[in-house]
């Protein structure tokens, strides 16, 4: 058995989904469960090193996990030769001078989205990126869900025959923080921080529809702020001056609309926090996180519309569930073993910087829409 050793520099695993998903629930489960086995006798070693700005919380971690590297110097990081991959999840305002580092650095890159602020920025990004000759991607996590996975089955199954409509409902109460400790950074309710709604979640949709769909074609969107008033970390009121809602509606090649609901204002009624629901001639579907439902024209009963009597039917009882037929790993671990295998044995790999760039590009249009009153057409990028 071989053992390859690939040293991360992982930056922002103090924050939630940094340490949670990409360090915990990825990198040290791979390195629990022995190393990527690549199936010829190499196993990849992830090897993490952590950087932040706090001293004490990186050391805290890094005792916490039997970790030896960490620093709060990134630019001495960076200069180390034996670091291969940069990672990135820190706060969006922090990320695109981070990364840009990485890029003249010469190393892999592995980002969270939002790549950057706005689009001129992300597409400098991927340009510098190809220029740099160095392999690059962007975490895409919600098409490695176990719900997502079963949908995409039965789209390219053709279950749906030709398929009309997405409608999904993302979001939950994230708590002001005066009654009750919010679930969130306060730094995402302030736009000058690079917060905001649109701007951490049409960049999900945009892949979501683009892999599944296909690629939007326009969006009409209206953002909000429903709560002006929120208290921080501290217990400190501030104003909140980012959006906190995002309501969009997308017309995508062929003809598909998409009506996607995003919000931290909404109390949930539904089965998961978030849930997509296809229309198709043949049959429909609704897919959350883990779990598919399913009712095929064959099987669609006959409601009829009667306000006058209480409804008889069971709606939720007439469909059925999709099976798992596969074990399903955590979505962002998946992610990273499959970068991890592009980078030590160059296998195919399509989430780079310009898929995050449509990302951002989709963001920036949906605020844009808002502001203007009107739907835009979304133009094809090109580096």
């Amino acid at each position: 058995m071989t053992r390859t050793t690939v040293r991360i520099a992982m930056n922002g695993v103090t924050g939630r989904m940094g340490y949670r998903q990409h360090l915990v629930r990825s990198l040290l489960a791979l390195r629990q469960q022995g190393g990527l086995d690549l199936g010829d006798g190499t196993v990849i070693w992830p090897e993490p090193v952590l950087v932040g700005r706090s001293a004490h919380k990186l050391r805290t971690l890094a005792e916490r996990h039997g970790l030896e590297h960490w620093s709060t110097d990134l630019d001495t990081v960076l200069g180390d030769d034996s670091i291969d991959i940069y990672f990135d999840a820190q706060v969006t305002a922090a990320r695109e001078e981070a990364v840009r580092k990485a890029i003249a650095a010469g190393k892999h890159l592995y980002v969270e989205k939002p790549t950057a602020t706005g689009l001129a920025g992300a597409l400098e990004l991927a340009r510098s990126a190809r220029d740099a000759g160095i392999k690059h991607g962007v975490v895409q996590d919600k098409l490695f869900l176990p719900g997502l996975r079963k949908l995409r089955r039965l789209v390219e199954g053709g279950f749906f025959g030709r398929i009309l409509s997405v409608r999904g409902e993302f979001g939950y109460w994230v708590f002001e923080g005066d009654w009750q400790e919010a679930q969130r950074p306060s730094w995402n309710y302030r736009a000058e921080d690079g917060g905001g709604i649109a701007a951490d979640m049409f960049p999900h949709w945009e892949y979501v529809l683009h892999e599944l769909f296909g690629p939007v074609k326009t969006v009409q969107a209206q953002v909000t702020t429903h709560i002006p008033r929120r208290w921080d970390e501290s217990g400190t009121p501030y104003d909140a001056t980012a959006d906190d809602a995002a309501y969009g509606i997308f017309e995508l090649a062929g003809g598909i609309v998409a009506q996607l609901n995003s919000s931290w204002a909404v109390r949930v009624h539904r089965d998961e926090l978030v849930e997509f629901q296809v229309d198709g001639t043949e049959g429909s579907a609704v897919a959350g996180l883990r779990g598919c439902r399913v009712q095929h024209r064959s099987s669609t009963p006959k409601p009829v519309w009667n306000p006058d009597i209480p409804a008889s039917e069971r709606f939720r009882e007439q469909w059925q569930e999709v099976p798992d037929n596969a074990e399903f790993d955590n979505g962002f671990k998946a992610q990273w073993e499959l970068f991890l295998r592009h980078v030590v044995r160059d296998e195919p790999w399509r989430w780079d910087l310009m898929a995050g760039a449509r990302g951002v590009q989709l963001a920036e249009l949906g605020l844009r829409s808002s502001a203007e009153g009107r739907r835009l057409d979304v133009p094809e990028l090109t580096l």
